[in-house]
C-alpha cells in the first residue's frame, strides 16, 4: 500500500483541528448514570425502633412525719422514774443539765430494753443532718414520747413482721398454711392463746382445703 500511494499524486488532506469546540467535548449521555448504576450500593443499618418511654414508678404512700404531742405516755410513774434514772447516766453535759445528745438517744432506748433501728431513731429525731446528733441536745421530757413510740411499735409488730413468721409455714410456697399447723403455732409459740381464743380469731379464714391464707389473716388480726 505504501508503494501505491508513492506512485500516486500527492493527495493533500484537509487540516484537522487538533481542538475540538466545547460543546463535543462533554461525555455523552447515560455514562454517568451507568457508573452510577455499578456502584454497588451501601446499605444503611436499619433504624431501631424507638423504645416506649417506661411508665412511671408509683410513689410510696410517704411516711407521716413524728409527732410527739400525738403521743399517749402509757408507762406508770415507777417506769418513768427508772428511765429517767438510767437517762441521767447518759447526761454528759458539763454542769449536769439532765439531756443527752441525739445521737445518744438510741444508746438509751437500747439500755431500758428497747432494740430500734437507726432508721426509727432517726424518725423520731426529726431526721437531723449528720452534723445535728452531736450538736443537738434534749432533756428527758421531749425523750420520753420518743421512747414511748418506739417501745408501743415494738409490742405491736408490724404486717409485715407477722406475715415473715407465718411464711416459715408455707411449705409449699402458695400464700397459705394448713388451718391446723396455725393452731398448733398459736397454742405453743410466742403469747400462747388458748383454744378458744384461737377458734375465734381463725373463724372464717379456712378454705375448702382447710388452708388459710395468711396475709389476708394477718389483715384480720390487725384491723380487729
Amino acid at each position: 500500500m505504501k508503494r501505491a500511494l508513492q506512485g500516486s499524486p500527492s493527495i493533500i488532506l484537509p487540516a484537522i483541528p487538533l481542538t475540538l469546540s466545547h460543546q463535543h467535548c462533554h461525555k455523552p449521555e447515560g455514562d454517568g448514570v451507568g457508573l452510577k448504576r455499578m456502584a454497588p450500593k451501601k446499605v444503611e443499618p436499619k433504624k431501631e425502633a424507638a423504645k416506649p418511654a417506661p411508665p412511671p414508678e408509683p410513689e410510696k404512700p410517704k411516711e407521716p412525719e413524728f409527732d410527739p404531742k400525738g403521743i399517749a405516755i402509757e408507762f406508770t410513774s415507777d417506769q418513768i422514774e427508772e428511765f429517767k434514772e438510767a437517762f441521767m447516766l447518759f447526761d454528759r453535759t458539763p454542769k449536769g443539765e439532765m439531756k443527752i445528745s441525739y445521737a445518744q438517744c438510741g444508746d438509751v432506748m437500747r439500755a431500758l430494753g428497747q432494740n430500734p433501728t437507726n432508721a426509727e431513731v432517726m424518725r423520731v429525731l426529726g431526721k437531723p443532718k449528720p452534723e445535728e446528733l452531736n450538736t443537738k441536745l434534749m432533756d428527758f421530757e421531749t425523750f420520753l414520747p420518743m421512747f414511748q413510740h418506739i417501745s408501743k411499735s415494738k409490742d405491736r409488730g408490724t404486717f409485715e413482721d407477722f406475715v415473715e413468721g407465718l411464711r416459715v409455714f408455707d411449705k409449699e410456697g402458695n400464700g397459705t398454711v394448713m388451718g391446723a399447723e396455725l393452731r398448733h403455732v398459736l397454742q405453743t409459740l410466742g403469747e400462747k392463746m388458748t383454744e378458744k381464743e384461737v377458734e375465734q380469731v381463725i373463724a372464717g379464714q379456712e378454705d375448702g382445703n382447710g388452708c388459710i391464707n395468711y396475709e389476708a389473716f394477718v389483715k384480720h388480726i390487725m384491723s380487729g
